[in-house]
């Protein structure tokens, strides 16, 4: 399951959903009881953040006899890493046009 940037940036835009996929992308997987734990808030809060992080692409599950384990899916973030592509080919085309004047300055 992929999903467009913007779908990642309003999945990613929420603070506690942010710190899920964070506590998830160090590592490991975790079930809902684990991620409660960490998180400060109630296991339901959880539950509907990790759909909204599943639905992005964000993160995958796996279930373990009665348990459900949640890893993060740092691939999920591509569609964010190549929009962001673009402004580096621009800052860096524009930190050369600067390094070109300052040079041209110092003669």
């Amino acid at each position: 399951m992929s999903a467009a940037a913007p779908d990642l940036f309003r999945a990613l835009a929420d603070p506690t959903r942010r710190s899920v996929f964070e506590r998830l992308a160090g590592g490991g997987e975790f079930s809902v009881s684990e991620l409660v734990a960490g998180a400060g808030v109630t296991q339901p809060a959880v539950s509907q953040h990790l759909a909204v992080l599943r639905q992005a692409g964000l993160v995958s599950e796996r279930r373990d006899g009665r348990f459900i384990r949640y890893a993060a899916r740092p691939e999920g973030l591509k569609p964010i890493a190549d929009w962001m592509a673009i402004y580096v080919v621009f800052w860096r085309d524009r930190f050369d046009h600067l390094e070109d004047l300052l040079d041209r300055m110092d003669q």
